[in-house]
């Protein structure tokens, strides 16, 4: 028979602020407005909270949730509203319920089982509305078992550079330089001594020419390469360690003891009746009930279950068992209930024999 996917998730919180902290956090994990449900008995209270109304109020939610056939069931969510608790649920389907009462636990929803001791569930976040399949001879369910890995891949990213221009500009320069001129001077100069011979000769017709000579500044350029600008680039390698979560599916395989049947009214299993055994031995005259003890029992044989925890000494553990218990149970005492869940763990692990044979 398969199960079916509308599921309602269903948790009651101290006061409304708590409530709406985990209305928001569903919202921000992609639960609509429309899924979202929050009353009490106060409707004046209620109107300014309620996400989403539902005709008929609270009235009209428990109808809707558990119509005219299941009054026991509907009952015990009503005490626990009149006790003046908050109520909070959500519409959703198989698939993402576990996520949803994930959320609400994590804002410490009311144990409403320690709140009423006639109570025989704990709906810290309870799924309404699901039915359990089962399995034909001959016929097989499988329950994937989903891992996530982690891939980390490279990109190119800019992180700088450089850019360089280059261009020509003009500057006025000079220098000095000397230059040299020449000049021709003629003279007269009068002279009475007697005529020599070689005086003769010059007076034929001679022509005497004397140039002058200047010296002028000749400017010519030469390009000469005084100084280079080299660009290069160097890459260097760094190693980066990368940290995240990735998420798992855990498959619990719980063994049904003989006699045990689930549903409301239906016979106590073996080893639920050895706990309550242990607890007439042990805490009867306490004068606390059963009930109060029970969820302590239950965590020892479930955390004995559990693959993290699965051939290890309790007293190797206990550090790590009272941190989740506390966190599960944030109304109740490790110290007074660490023998309950010892003896729910030695039950699961064979160290503790039968109380009814210890008597």
């Amino acid at each position: 028979m398969p199960t079916m996917t509308a599921s309602t998730v269903v948790a009651f919180f101290r006061n409304i602020a708590d409530a709406q902290a985990a209305a928001a956090e569903l919202r921000a994990n992609g639960f609509n407005n429309d899924e979202i449900y929050i009353s009490s008995t106060s409707e004046s209270e209620g109107s300014q909270y309620r996400e989403t109304k539902h005709e008929g109020g609270i009235a009209g939610w428990f109808k809707r949730v558990f119509g005219s056939d299941d009054q026991d069931e509907r009952s015990y969510y009503e005490t626990a509203v009149n006790r003046g608790n908050v109520l909070l649920s959500v519409d959703t389907d198989e698939e993402n319920s576990a996520t949803a009462a994930e959320i609400l636990n994590r804002h410490s929803p009311v144990d409403v089982q320690r709140d009423d001791p006639a109570a025989t569930t704990n709906p810290r976040a309870k799924r309404s509305g699901t039915k359990s399949s089962d399995v034909s001879a001959g016929q097989s369910k499988a329950v994937p078992v989903v891992e996530e890995q982690l891939k980390v891949g490279k990109r190119a990213v800019m992180r700088g550079g450089v850019r360089v221009y280059s261009r020509v500009v003009e500057q006025p320069v000079e220098e000095t330089v000397n230059l040299r001129e020449e000049k021709v001077r003629v003279e007269r100069q009068p002279v009475n001594r007697p005529v020599r011979e070689s005086d003769y000769g010059t007076g034929r017709d001679e022509v005497i020419e004397v140039k002058e000579y200047a010296e002028e500044p000749v400017v010519s350029k030469e390009a000469r390469v005084v100084e280079e600008v080299r660009i290069n680039k160097e890459a260097t390698s760094r190693k980066e360690t990368v940290r995240d979560t990735v998420r798992r599916t855990e498959v619990n395989v719980e063994n049904l003891g003989r006699g045990e049947v689930q549903g409301r009214g239906s016979p106590v299993s073996d080893i639920d009746q050895d706990f309550r055994t242990h607890y007439a031995v042990t805490y009867a005259g306490t004068g606390d009930a059963y009930e109060s003890y029970a969820p302590a029992y239950r965590y020892g044989s479930e955390m004995a279950n559990d693959p993290r925890y699965q051939g290890k000494d309790f007293n190797e553990v206990e550090s790590d068992l009272r941190a989740e218990y506390g966190r599960a149970y944030p109304n109740s005492t490790w110290e007074k209930m660490k023998d309950s869940v010892r003896y729910g763990w030695n039950k699961v692990t064979g160290r503790s024999s039968s109380a009814t044979a210890s008597r």
